[in-house]
């Protein structure tokens, strides 16, 4: 008998400030589900910047953000979403 493996359901999403990415890699270096990458394209500054390539596969976690020397990214779990939506604190 195969076992098929579920599909993953992402619990989250990532929010990239393009402009302000240097393109130090941090985030796609330490994302625990690897769904990251950095750009084929450029921002202006000449860096390539970081893009939700797996959506399915992001929790939502935001160590991308917490690893992020400049604040250019940040992850939110769909759950905190909605609050964030609504000007609430989390």
């Amino acid at each position: 008998m195969n076992a098929v493996k579920p599909a993953n359901k992402a619990k989250g999403t990532v929010f990239v400030r393009e402009e302000t990415c240097k393109g130090c890699s941090y985030c796609v270096d330490f994302c625990p589900t690897h769904c990251l990458e950095l750009s084929p394209g450029f921002n202006a500054r000449g860096y390539h910047y970081p893009t939700l390539a797996r959506a399915d596969d992001c929790t939502g976690c935001d160590l991308c953000g917490l690893y992020c020397p400049d604040f250019a990214i940040f992850a939110v779990r769909f759950r905190d979403l909605e609050k964030l939506r609504k000007g609430r604190v989390l």
